[in-house]
């Protein structure tokens, strides 16, 4: 057999090449419309968190407040950083999430560049509309996609919970179900639980007592983990089954 070594510089010219057909793919896709160019300089997993709350009743003024703010990454990393000025004053704390995004497409990458002008704030407070054509925009199209999937259907449930119950309730489901990242893994409690609630106010009794039954599979008492309900998240939701269970009888005979 011959002992035959490429030189360097044949090596070097073929990896150019492999890196320019790769470039040159991203740029018809780019053009096509299929994916949105992004700064390829910027490498970093996550340029923005945003804190949500569903806009309810039961919503505390503390958690209120804090309401679909955005944060710096910058500003997340510092220590004893906590998205909450104070405690929440409810016996049973609000399902408030942080979520993280890369954000490609533009409304998100405007979100990020004000961020970035107010970086010694390190915040900004997002009105409802804002939060909405953050999700309502073309992220399936965007290079994040895949990244931002997860995140981005959370927060479209949480924003049209008044809205459209059917969009949030969709949204819940996939997060509940879909969810097996450890970065996600922190959302499923708070999407089973908004879950319940809105099924069980659309009167969906048989569906409600479903999901209730997989997150108490899903979660069984006999264990803990770090992402898993506290007690008090347990007690409601066998509050519902209780109620649910023996209201159904009545329910079918109407």
């Amino acid at each position: 057999m011959f002992d035959f070594e490429f030189p360097d510089i044949v090596i070097q010219l073929v990896a150019v090449l492999a890196l320019l057909v790769v470039w040159r793919f991203y740029r018809v896709q780019v053009l096509a419309g299929r994916i949105m160019a992004i700064d390829i300089l910027d490498r970093s997993g996550i340029r923005m968190y945003i804190y949500a709350v569903p806009e309810d009743e039961n919503v505390c003024e503390v958690c209120s407040t804090v309401n679909r703010r955005a944060f710096l990454p910058s500003y997340i990393v510092k220590k004893g950083f906590v998205p909450l000025p104070e405690r929440c004053r409810r016996q049973v704390p609000c399902t408030g999430v942080l979520i993280g995004l890369y954000g490609a497409w533009p409304e998100a990458r405007e979100i990020v560049q004000q961020l970035r002008s107010r970086s010694s704030k390190g915040w900004m407070q997002l009105s409802p509309e804002a939060l909405r054509a953050l999700v309502d925009g073309p992220w399936e199209q965007s290079i994040s996609a895949d990244t931002d999937r997860m995140g981005v259907r959370m927060l479209e449930a949480i924003c049209y919970e008044t809205i459209n119950p059917a969009v949030s309730i969709a949204g819940y489901r996939y997060v509940a179900e879909e969810a097996k990242d450890i970065r996600h893994l922190c959302w499923v409690v708070p999407a089973y639980l908004r879950l319940a609630h809105l099924l069980m106010r659309s009167k969906e009794i048989n569906h409600v007592l479903e999901v209730i039954e997989r997150f108490e599979s899903r979660f069984p008492e006999s264990r803990q983990g770090l992402y898993f309900p506290t007690r008090e998240q347990r007690h409601g939701m066998k509050r519902k089954k209780a109620l649910l269970q023996k209201n159904k009888p009545s329910h079918v005979a109407a």
